[in-house]
């Protein structure tokens, strides 16, 4: 009797999920370990993955139910540093209230569960982990090659290392956690800067000419360059520009008319299929069982990296902050990569809160019922779309309002910086949360698609 490495996990799976549940609440009758809904079934693979039935897509548990991702960003003991303070303000409040940091954890993934809530996202301590919650792990791979989400600096993903230094750090990050069924799966990177936007004004294609000369990635520039054009005359014909050889361009160039435009959005999707695929292949090597779950977009998802994304991931996952769920832009992105989606990113801040809430995205709204009013209205635009599969709040923790690393100072928070629950919202996140399986079986039929 042969018996496979996968039967093999998908018992370890079944071990593991009832030692770690063990001290957990008891879970509703319709509810499995996971917080999968057991009213629809799939098959029973031991670990996350998705499933499509009736147009309708959905996240499945180990053990096979539907499963919509609830999850909260930023789930962290230390919370945010202030540096005019020195300290962070949540962290030192939740040390006096709890006295540890292990017991803070127990206590705020049971809170989560009592809200409705099932997964950890991005950035959440480790120390919540393996505590009967679902959690999610960002991997920051573009980060070894240079790339900087918060200073949109563009990475390298051409260069000689690129896939060496992707495969180390998958190996480090992914391959300890690649028997644990509580993992939802990985985000890659976080909102990587794919051309122009708040953080540069330069293109991609723009942008990786100006890299040095030695660069592998300015290089890969020039060559695809030479592919399109039969020479530099050429180019210039198409460019409005004048110059003598290849190695004179700098990505500083002033061009005119479409070609340049083209060659741009071309070069985009060469990038996006080279960043994805090394990517895939890096993480696939030191865990074939996970999700991979994308880069978290920022606002945007150009229709070139969605293309050549769309082989190399199993989930696209999308950041935003508009007063309403961004339908349009989550049927392009489903359109063109055919996957599931995620949206990855959005809160609303309000001004009864006393924080300043001049930095960071988002509109602020008056109250504190406005910032649930908000939620549900967000939350049901989405799930009426029958490719979204999960969303996730920013954040657990309101930020100081002295301002965090990069100057936040918002009311994003579920709970204040003193661990106070926000009792409007998190009320009705409760009420939301708790419908919403049952109502995602309906979007196909009310999705603005039909």
């Amino acid at each position: 009797m042969t018996v496979s490495l996968r039967s093999v996990y998908f018992v370890l799976a079944c071990l593991t999920s009832a030692i770690s549940f063990a001290d957990a609440t008891a879970t509703p009758n319709d509810r499995d370990v996971y917080g999968g809904w057991k009213n629809l079934r799939f098959e029973s693979t031991g670990f996350f993955n998705v499933s499509v039935r009736g147009g309708i897509w959905w996240l499945v548990t180990p053990q096979g139910n539907a499963f919509i991702s609830k999850g909260v960003n930023h789930v962290s003991f230390r919370a945010d540093h202030a540096p005019k303070l020195g300290y962070s303000p949540y962290q030192r409040a939740v040390q006096n209230k709890y006295g540890s940091q292990d017991a803070w954890a127990r206590a705020v993934v049971n809170q989560l569960r009592d809200w409705g809530f099932n997964t950890l996202g991005s950035w959440s301590s480790p120390s919540t982990f393996n505590r009967g919650m679902v959690y999610t792990v960002n991997l920051n791979l573009a980060t070894r090659v240079g790339a900087d989400w918060l200073k949109g600096a563009i990475g390298d993903f051409f260069s000689e290392d690129f896939e060496e230094k992707m495969e180390a750090a998958c190996r480090q990050l992914c391959g300890p956690r690649s028997s644990d069924p509580w993992l939802l799966g990985y985000f890659t990177d976080n909102e990587l800067r794919w051309g122009a936007d708040w953080r540069g004004k330069l293109s991609l294609l723009e942008e990786y000419l100006h890299f040095p000369e030695s660069a592998a990635g300015r290089k890969a520039a020039l060559e695809f360059l030479a592919q399109r054009y039969t020479d530099v005359a050429a180019l210039n014909r198409a460019w409005g520009t004048n110059i003598t050889s290849w190695d004179e361009l700098s990505g500083r160039e002033e061009t005119s008319g479409n070609a340049a435009q083209e060659d741009q959005t071309a070069w985009q999707e060469v990038v996006a299929r080279r960043y994805f695929a090394t990517c895939k292949k890096a993480i696939r090597k030191a865990d074939p069982n996970h999700l991979i779950l994308g880069c978290r977009f920022a606002g945007q998802a150009p229709a070139p990296v969605l293309r050549g994304l769309k082989d190399h991931v199993d989930v696209v996952s999308f950041n935003n902050y508009g007063q309403t769920a961004p339908v349009g832009a989550l049927q392009d992105i489903h359109r063109l990569t055919g996957r599931p989606v995620m949206l990855t990113e959005f809160s609303f801040k309000a001004m009864d809160s006393g924080l300043p809430n001049t930095r960071g995205a988002g509109r602020p709204v008056a109250t504190q019922k406005d910032r649930a009013d908000g939620f549900t209205r967000y939350v049901h635009g989405l799930i009426a779309l029958p490719f979204m599969i999960g969303y996730h709040w920013f954040e657990h923790a309101d930020e100081p309002k002295e301002g965090r690393f990069d100057g936040e100072n918002s009311n994003y928070g579920l709970v204040t910086i003193e661990d106070r629950p926000w009792d409007i919202l998190v009320r009705r996140m409760t009420q939301v949360n708790a419908g919403l399986e049952a109502r995602h079986t309906e979007s196909e039929a009310r999705s603005p698609e039909r």
